[in-house]
Formats: structure tokens, C-alpha cells, sequence
């Protein structure tokens, strides 16, 4: 999927010959200290930063420059934010249903539905009548979540998506992430939160400054990681 690629931000190389692939159906989880290029990296997959050097490919093919091609890439490509990105104004139904009806020309009568199900998927089929505001943290981060759904993407991107959470809330949007691993979903998530990472991961990636430093399943990554500066990182934020 990403095959050398470099990113700069002015005189900062934040990505450093990355080399990364994810596997039709795989969890991978980035994890690794603030400012090692994980955010970076995820928002390089719909191009939402660009690259320098390198290339990224999805299902084969190159990402596309601009223009309706990206269009439909982003759609193929499901992204759930540190902050939830709903619009404000519109219902939460609303906010689900808009990619569909807009980006892929399905009919109202059938978005309805299909977010419908996709809110009763994520626990907030209650709420589908209110404005985001008047929801919770979590339930605002879970309806992200069946918004990017809707679009029945092939992958999806988390980037941090519990980092500005109320601690109670952090465990209702990872449960719904973890149905979502355990139903097959392709998934790439940047978090701080190791437990998700343990029992969801296919596989974690370590990154710090900018590289990829190692990868590994979960359990051998937890146990015995193999780089000096993950155990130094695992040493800093695991407490037991």
C-alpha cells in the first residue's frame, strides 16, 4: 500500500521512507510517541496531506491527483477524526445520510434506511433526530463512524478517534471499533489506547521519528518488543 514514501513539512521530515501494507480485512493499529508521523501517515492514505516521494496504492491502483477520481477514492476510503466533523446544522440522520445521496446518487428512501441500520449498528439509533450538539462526545464520535459506513468504504482510517473523549466515553466508541474489526472491516488506527491495540490488532506498527521501527502481532509486540525504543515507549505508558 505505501512504498517509500516521504513527507516533509518545511524543513521537518516526517515521514521517513515509510513502508507499509495492509492486508484485505487486517486491523493494523500505529501506535508510538506524540510527533513520530502516525496522524501523518494515515491522512497520506485519502490524500489528505500529499506526499514528497514515494507511492500509495489502494486494491493496485495509484491514488489520484484530484478531481472526481479522488472523489471516489474518499469514498472508498472510510476517515473517523479526533474531532467528530459533523455539520452542526443537520440532524444526525442527516449527517449519515448526505455522502450517500450526494457523493453516490443513492436514493433518499434507501440512505434513510441503510443509516438507519448503521446508527442501530453503533448504538445511537435514538438519537438520529437530534442536532450533533445536543449528543455526547461518544455519541457524536459514534455517529462519525456510521457516517464514514455509509459510504460502504473498503477501508477504514481512525485517526486518534478517542483522543478528545471524557475517559467513559472512550470505551463505547473502541467497543463499537472492535464489532467493526471482528465483522472484517480493513482498518488502520492511530490510538494511545493499548488495550484496543491488544485485542483487536492483527498486527501493531510501531513508529518513531517519522519511521516505521517495527511491526509485529500484538502479543509478541506487548511481550517482547524488539527495538530499544519501543520497549522504551511500552515502558513509559504501560503501568502494569
Amino acid at each position: 500500500m505505501l512504498r517509500g514514501v516521504q513527507k516533509h513539512f518545511g524543513a521537518l521530515h516526517v515521514l521517513k521512507d515509510v513502508d507499509l501494507s495492509i492486508g484485505r480485512g487486517e486491523v493494523v493499529v500505529l501506535v508510538g510517541p506524540s510527533g513520530s508521523g502516525k496522524s501523518t501517515l494515515c491522512r497520506t492514505i485519502n490524500r489528505l496531506e500529499t506526499i514528497d516521494e514515494g507511492t500509495i496504492t489502494i486494491d493496485g491502483a495509484p491514488l489520484p491527483e484530484e478531481g472526481r477520481a479522488l472523489a471516489r477514492l474518499r469514498a472508498d476510503v472510510g476517515m473517523v477524526f479526533q474531532s467528530f466533523n459533523l455539520f452542526a446544522h443537520r440532524t444526525v440522520l442527516e449527517n449519515v445520510t448526505l455522502g450517500p445521496t450526494k457523493a453516490k446518487g443513492v436514493k433518499p428512501a434507501a440512505a434513510k434506511a441503510r443509516a438507519q441500520e448503521l446508527l442501530a449498528r453503533v448504538g445511537v439509533a435514538d438519537q438520529a433526530g437530534k442536532l450533533p450538539g445536543q449528543l455526547s462526545g461518544g455519541q457524536q464520535q459514534r455517529v462519525a463512524i456510521a457516517r464514514a459506513l455509509a459510504m460502504d468504504p473498503k477501508v477504514m482510517l481512525f485517526d486518534e478517534p478517542t483522543s478528545a473523549l471524557d475517559p467513559e466515553m472512550i470505551n463505547e466508541v473502541l467497543d463499537v471499533m472492535t464489532a467493526l474489526a471482528a465483522d472484517g472491516m480493513t482498518m488502520l488506527v492511530v490510538t494511545h489506547e493499548m488495550g484496543f491495540a491488544r485485542r483487536a490488532a492483527h498486527r501493531v506498527v510501531f513508529m518513531d521519528r517519522g519511521q516505521v521501527v517495527e511491526q509485529a502481532e500484538p502479543e509478541q509486540f506487548f511481550a517482547a518488543p524488539r527495538s530499544d525504543r519501543a520497549r522504551d515507549f511500552l515502558s513509559k505508558i504501560l503501568t502494569h
